[in-house]
């Protein structure tokens, strides 16, 4: 079924997965409203320069998607610019590593309000506009991570945001569906963007290491994830809420990711936690 003239709002659309699921959407006949962070302006008018230039409509709208009066306004944006709001896709998110001893408090609330906060807020805006539209059919995305499943050692902000982040999605599935709006997030597994390749991550994880354990002998790309995200956006998709999709590129034995204790034991995620 068409997705024509259809309404979406992408955060964290300036690179890597968001920018891979604007312009699927706008590929699959959608207008899109497209966010990050005032500093990333020039890469989200980029976004929309390639939307617009194989005939989409997109509109840019830079803010901070763990302040209250910014997503309000990307919302407001979007509705007023396109014509309305059907998708959100609070796609927006940070993946810094710190073991437990070693978190801060600053570090901690700032993951949680980038990674946890932001998918509530752009939830709640969204789904009042979409409630106030009257049209009973809206779709709201978030991007989990296999690390809101099963943590992942030194990384304790962002295991605890992906985990509060799916009680936000269950939620909303819960209370909003009487309106005719689905709720659920994808959980890409390793993909390979500019965050998994910052220090604070690529530090930690070996990426040629865990693509050697994956079914298909590599990581998964952005295009894989807007693939996915695309089906959850579609009408089609209308009796799937409250679901964490996983990516099947990703469904991996993660023996490459382990952490060495100061007595000499090591902890492996292998299914659970067992100590070696």
């Amino acid at each position: 079924m068409s997705l024509q003239r259809r309404v979406a709002l992408v955060t964290g659309a300036a690179q890597g997965m968001g920018k891979a699921i604007a312009i699927r959407l706008a590929k699959d006949g959608l207008n899109v409203g497209v966010s990050d962070i005032p500093a990333k302006r020039s890469a989200l008018e980029e976004v929309a320069k390639s939307i617009e230039s194989n005939g989409g409509n997109a509109v840019v709208l830079p803010g901070d998607v763990s302040k209250e009066e910014d997503v309000s306004a990307m919302v407001d944006g979007t509705a007023a610019a396109l014509g309305g709001l059907h998708v959100m896709v609070a796609n927006a998110g940070v993946g810094p590593g710190c073991p437990f001893l070693e978190e801060t408090v600053e570090g901690f609330n700032k993951t949680m309000a980038i990674n946890g906060l932001s998918v509530f807020l752009c939830f709640k805006y969204a789904a009042k506009k979409i409630i106030e539209q009257g049209h009973g059919e809206g779709r709201l995305i978030a991007a989990s991570s296999l690390a809101g499943k099963m943590a992942y050692p030194g990384f304790t902000g962002y295991n605890a945001s992906k985990f509060a982040m799916r009680g936000v999605v269950q939620t909303a599935a819960i209370e909003l569906g009487p309106h005719g709006i689905t709720a659920n997030a994808y959980a890409p597994g390793t993909i390979d963007t500019p965050l998994t390749r910052t220090p604070e991550v690529s530090d930690r994880v070996d990426l040629n290491a865990i693509a050697a354990t994956l079914p298909m002998r590599r990581v998964g790309q952005p295009g894989d994830i807007a693939a996915l995200v695309s089906y959850l956006a579609s009408v089609d998709s209308g009796y799937v809420t409250g679901s964490c999709q996983i990516s099947s590129l990703n469904l991996i034995k993660l023996t490459a990711l382990s952490l060495e204790l100061p007595s000499g034991q090591t902890i492996t995620i292998d299914g659970g936690w067992r100590v070696d």
